[in-house]
């Protein structure tokens, strides 16, 4: 980084402590926070990752936010929401700055594969940002980013501004939230110079979905709905087509039952939320997923008599994710998740199938 950028951080340090507040006072601090709801990997050696071609910048990255303007290969680079961090160190970056996960990450805010794969890198340990309630702006800033990569996130265009006034930042290309698995790696291969690289990621991804539908031909005979109804009494929220869990599943061959694919998705979102009194759309659901927060609600949406009605769940074709980390796994659903997660994923989703009438 040039000492006229650094200089620039330093200036925006002193100019930005005046109105981090207001940003912060956003709604969700600048983000909108989807519900947790979405054998080791080998992270790619920075030596080995091809290098950029010339051609590749300047670059600019369009999205719905604003454009990001790229005027090199993004050396310090700072991810938020879901899937970047993942994205990013498999291209051959290890970020600088990554959203800490308080939900499924380590006392570090971190999950297990990315520090896997960072450990492997023997790179330095990024800093986690505090997203929620409030984005720590002030710690993004602080990090001297060359580049902010949230291509699937619920950034909102008062911070998108605001970052934008000292670094590009890569937002979503459509819908907050609504970013494909593969618009995530093509949008953050562009933004890093690694188009090449992003294919094919996404090949070995693919290839790694085929071989579980080859070596589980039973699958594609299966329907399953993807629900939550840890909530308060009565709730019931379905997950619909692209939904990140959603698509893992039909990705490995299941089939979504038609009568959840019709559904409409309420505004802004891939769910549609129709209570527990609609259950009876899962009547001819051969294998119910959901997740919980704990075994404690678990019980409590276990107990509601509607919910005990469903007939899937009555078989036992049943598969509640209650491990936090395998839940995000299967969430983010990235080329270096899916590899981490696939030995304790398979067995439960077999398991389900089994139980199918």
């Amino acid at each position: 980084m040039s000492a006229s950028t650094r200089r620039g951080w330093a200036s925006a340090l002193a100019g930005l402590a005046a109105v981090a507040l207001l940003a912060s006072c956003a709604s969700g601090a600048g983000t909108t926070d989807p519900a947790p709801s979405d054998t080791e990997p080998s992270a790619p050696e920075a030596s080995e990752s091809a290098e950029p071609e010339a051609s590749a910048f300047p670059v600019t990255v369009t999205t719905t936010l604003g454009d990001a303007v790229i005027e090199a290969k993004p050396e310090r680079v700072v991810t938020l929401g879901w899937g970047a961090d993942d994205i990013a160190i498999s291209l051959g970056t290890v970020p600088v700055g990554v959203e800490e996960d308080t939900w499924a990450g380590d006392a570090d805010g971190l999950r297990p594969w990315f520090r896997a794969a960072v450990e492997e890198q023997g790179a330095e340990i990024p800093q986690a940002i505090t997203m929620y309630p409030e984005l720590d702006v002030d710690a993004i800033v602080a990090l001297e980013p060359d580049l902010v990569l949230a291509p699937q996130s619920g950034l909102d265009q008062t911070v998108f501004d605001q970052l934008s006034a000292f670094v590009p930042v890569v937002a979503y290309p459509g819908a907050a939230w609504g970013t494909s698995i593969e618009d995530q790696v093509r949008t953050a291969a562009k933004a890093l110079g690694e188009v090449e690289k992003g294919e094919e990621l996404l090949v070995e991804r693919q290839a790694a979905l085929d071989a579980v539908k080859a070596e589980h031909p039973e699958f594609a005979d299966v329907t399953f709905a993807y629900i939550y109804a840890g909530g308060e009494a009565g709730t019931m929220s379905v997950y619909l087509p692209g939904d990140s869990r959603v698509a893992l599943l039909t990705g490995m061959g299941l089939q979504l039952d038609p009568a959840v694919a019709e559904l409409g998705a309420d505004p802004g979102t891939f769910t549609a939320n129709l209570g527990l009194e609609n259950a009876d759309i899962l009547n001819d659901v051969d294998v119910l997923f959901t997740w919980f927060n704990d075994a404690e609600e678990q019980a409590a949406a276990e107990s509601q008599e509607l919910f005990a009605r469903i007939p899937a769940f009555e078989a036992g074709a049943y598969v509640p994710m209650l491990d936090r980390a395998l839940g995000m796994a299967v969430s983010v659903a990235t080329p270096l998740s899916i590899p981490w997660a696939i030995d304790e994923y398979l067995p439960i989703i077999s398991e389900g199938v089994a139980k199918a009438s």
